[in-house]
């Protein structure tokens, strides 16, 4: 190699290692900056409630008061809740009548091979029965359904999975809560409060509810276009 191809090698390394620094400095990896937006920007996003859709609001947890409303806003149908850990499904050696006295073996919505969904491995969305108050039918939503769950400075994409009660909202499966770095202990885990924010994106739906990398793809995609 002459001298100038030396230099202009050295010089391009230099300026690689300068990129990657800077990248690594702010926190953010190519490979980050690619898989959507921030935890704070979903949240700003979702701040208000655009449009209220909800006849009134939710519980969260059997004989509360109502707290959290259905909100629409640029498309994406959210609200903000506690989090009660959902177990229900196949069982595991997490997810089971000792470890959930309450555990049922069945999810409203099956696996592609018509199993049960499994609550410990797959993040998904727990949404209201159907009521007077809300349908999630009526807004486009139902297995499969894509959201966006952020919890602090983490963003985690999951599908809508199962049916709760009809009175109260804010619940996930336990790998959903585990992702979001909330206890999922079924028993004594979950957290109070309004501090988790549930976006979902009506008619955006993988084409088998367990395949996480679809939902981490177009969940990213549909979480960009609600930022952008």
């Amino acid at each position: 190699m002459n001298n100038t191809l030396r230099r202009l090698a050295v010089t391009a390394f230099a300026l690689t290692t300068a990129l990657t620094l800077t990248a690594t400095q702010a926190g953010a990896q190519p490979a980050e900056l690619a898989a959507g937006p921030t935890a704070g920007q979903l949240k700003a996003a979702v701040a208000k409630c655009g449009n209220q859709i909800s006849s009134g609001k939710y519980a969260h947890d059997a004989g509360g008061a109502g707290k959290s409303a259905v909100c629409k806003t640029k498309g994406a149908v959210h609200w903000k809740a506690d989090f009660d850990v959902d177990c229900d499904g196949q069982k595991t050696p997490k997810c089971n009548k000792s470890t959930d006295p309450s555990w049922q073996n069945a999810t409203a919505w099956p696996q592609s091979n018509g199993k049960p969904l499994n609550a410990e491995k797959l993040p998904f969305v727990v949404v209201p029965g159907i009521s007077s108050k809300w349908n999630y039918k009526n807004s486009g939503i139902g297995g499969g359904t894509v959201a966006a769950v952020v919890y602090k400075d983490r963003v985690v994409y999951a599908v809508v999975g199962d049916v709760g009660p009809k009175a109260i909202i804010g619940e996930g499966s336990y790998a959903l809560a585990k992702a979001l770095g909330i206890n999922p202990n079924p028993k004594t885990g979950g957290i109070g409060g309004s501090v988790v924010d549930y976006i979902l994106f009506p008619g955006v739906k993988v084409g088998k509810i367990e395949d996480q990398g679809a939902v981490r793809t177009l969940g990213a995609k549909s979480a960009t276009k609600l930022v952008g």
